[in-house]
């Protein structure tokens, strides 16, 4: 039995992948944002956590990337993927009511805009800092509307109106399992490596140089964002994803390379690609 933390309240799509990779005997205790979740397993609260860290149609999930990068270092052991697909859900009572209030996470909102805009023009649209956290408020009377997923309804103890509601049939989002640093998994044959290289201070080519040492290595980046450090105008960092393990030749070289024209580097941790990415 592990305790794993991960993205809440009860509900989520980060929820919902957990359980996916987890057993009956595992505990699973959901956390108000990522920073809680992945703090959880910094301070022996939970020896795992699982936080969203890509969407296929929104894109990355910016505040994963920063605590990777800038908080306590945690190691990637493991990363997961699911179809993502939205459902508008009222209160029982309101199943034929007006909505004038629809509450649900950014992603969400930019991935169902034109359900939104069609079928429910001028609707105040709410953030929340999830999609179950929608739900939830949902059934304590905040809004009249909420666009999670379906499994939040069966949660609260809402009714769904409207299902398969986004506005791309084929969104995916990627989720990375974390832990504190430990013995590296060892490689597969198919895996990938998450590191972070940050640069003395911005100048012309800072990005070509990192590219290149992974170009000069036949390694494939398979991602790569630009982070600010936070220090001051002109620092950044970049989170990169690439194909093999840090113990591949390959892969090993470019990183040594990145060392010698880099401020630092962080490895982020090599573990099994997702068999769906």
């Amino acid at each position: 039995m592990s305790n794993y933390a991960y993205l809440g309240p009860s509900g989520t799509f980060t929820e919902a992948a957990l359980i996916g990779i987890t057993t009956k005997d595992d505990h699973l205790v959901p956390y108000a944002n990522v920073t809680a979740a992945l703090d959880a397993v910094r301070s022996g609260g939970a020896e795992f956590a699982l936080v969203p860290i890509e969407n296929s149609v929104e894109g990355v999930v910016a505040r994963t990337l920063d605590e990777l990068a800038t908080g306590q270092a945690l190691e990637i052991v493991a990363e997961t993927t699911i179809p993502v697909s939205f459902a508008l859900m009222v209160l029982p009572e309101n199943a034929a009511g007006k909505i004038t209030r629809i509450a649900t996470h950014p992603h969400a909102e930019s991935q169902c805009r034109q359900f939104i805009a069609r079928e429910y023009p001028g609707t105040e649209v709410i953030t929340t800092p999830s999609t179950a956290a929608a739900a939830e408020g949902l059934k304590e009377g905040n809004w009249d509307g909420a666009i999670a997923a379906k499994i939040a309804a069966d949660k609260y103890g809402l009714s769904v109106i409207a299902e398969n509601i986004g506005d791309n049939d084929a969104a995916v989002t990627r989720f990375v399992l974390a832990r504190m640093p430990g013995q590296v998994p060892a490689p597969t044959g198919n895996d990938r490596t998450s590191l972070v290289a940050y640069i003395d201070i911005d100048h012309a080519g800072a990005l070509l140089e990192i590219l290149t040492e992974f170009a000069k290595n036949n390694v494939n980046l398979t991602f790569i964002q630009s982070r600010p450090t936070g220090r001051e105008l002109g620092h950044y960092h970049f989170i990169i994803d690439v194909e093999g393990h840090q113990s591949d030749a390959a892969v090993a070289l470019a990183i040594e390379g990145l060392r010698s024209i880099c401020e630092d580097i962080r490895v982020l941790g090599s573990y099994p690609r997702a068999t769906n990415r």
